[in-house]
């Protein structure tokens, strides 16, 4: 329920700014100058064509540009254009204001209770994620013996 309200609000934050979700992410990775479209679909485990439609719609749309690498020429360098830098921008404002409204007029030892407890979670689904594979490991390998 919460992953879903936060996922519709994400949403909504990028139409906002006439943007995906996933646009989001390339311009933010882009603006950040770390951006490398091959490591981008790793990490998303995403396909190298999915990122590379979201480049050509980032290019269409001019919010962003791109030029070969001075440095290596085998390389292309992404760049935020001022529409991009705006659209960003927005998006930040976007987020912080949202922020802003309803995170801090929330009592704050609830938050700090929220947090305890999303941490307590988040390392139990990581446990039963390793014991998980533990037991998936050892069944493949007493099954190839």
């Amino acid at each position: 329920m919460l992953v879903d309200v936060f996922e519709r609000r994400r949403d909504t934050l990028a139409a906002e700014a006439g943007v995906t979700v996933e646009q989001w992410r390339v311009l933010e990775e882009i603006g950040a100058r770390r951006f490398m479209p091959s490591m981008f679909a790793r990490r998303r485990e995403s396909s190298a064509a999915a990122v590379s439609r979201i480049l050509r719609q980032l290019l269409d749309a001019r919010l962003v540009s791109v030029a070969i690498s001075q440095s290596d020429g085998r390389n292309r360098e992404y760049r935020l254009t001022s529409a991009g830098e705006r659209a960003l921008a927005d998006l930040k404002r976007s987020r912080e204001a949202a922020i802003e409204s309803v995170w801090m007029t929330q009592d704050a030892a609830e938050i700090q209770s929220f947090s305890e407890f999303a941490g307590k979670l988040v390392r139990a689904i990581e446990e039963y994620s390793r014991e998980e594979n533990r037991r998936d490991n050892a069944v493949a390998n007493s099954a190839g013996e």
